[in-house]
């Protein structure tokens, strides 16, 4: 019975914890692109707090099954970037970068509010971190594969467009071979302990 209640306890911290940090991850996206003149993810309704806006169902599955997901991406249009490659960087860098704030927030509330909603802010901090680090990973669909072709040569860059739809089953292998956590969880490591030492010098 115990056993039970912890699960039940964990999944009602789990669940908002988790929207949080998909629903801001993409909202960022959509955020960055309308702001350098993309109208796309706003005339979509992406640029929205519902995290049903942002859910892929399929993403929601492997998460809750391998603690590895994505959410819905938000689409852009980078025709409507001045600079098409600094455009595609930064919308692509903005979600990452809002999942290691919410990361830095919820750990500042951790440390500072002497273990209320711990629990909660815990499961905040944890996969905002990996949203961090899992979506920079150079696979296409995921941010860090537009972050590497906004920076390559338009001939090597054309290939990550060119195969971005295999990247699905790239990330299917990866997750059930257990190959994902190998790459991303010493990575995780190092950021979450940078973070946690740059809130407390600041706390």
């Amino acid at each position: 019975m115990d056993s039970l209640l912890n699960n039940i306890k964990d999944f009602i911290y789990i669940v908002p914890a988790l929207l949080i940090s998909l629903t801001f991850h993409e909202l960022a996206h959509g955020l960055v692109a309308y702001k350098l003149g993309d109208p796309t993810a706003k005339s979509m309704g992406r640029l929205t707090l519902n995290p049903i806006k942002h859910i892929d169902p399929t993403g929601l599955l492997m998460l809750f099954l391998f603690r590895f997901g994505w959410a819905k991406p938000v689409v852009y249009n980078p025709e409507y970037f001045e600079n098409k490659k600094m455009g595609t960087l930064l919308v692509a860098l903005a979600g990452p970068v809002a999942n290691v704030i919410i990361a830095t927030i919820s750990m500042g509330l951790l440390i500072a509010t002497n273990g209320i909603w711990s629990s909660f802010l815990g499961m905040l901090f944890q996969f905002n971190v990996v949203f961090a680090v899992f979506n920079m990973l150079p696979v296409p669909p995921l941010d860090g594969s537009k972050v590497l072709a906004s920076i390559l040569p338009e001939n090597l860059s054309f290939f990550i467009w060119k195969y971005e739809k295999i990247g699905y089953m790239i990330l299917l292998g990866l997750a059930v071979s257990g190959m994902v956590s190998k790459i991303i969880f010493p990575i995780y490591n190092y950021l979450a302990v940078g973070i946690i030492n740059l809130v407390q010098i600041f706390l």
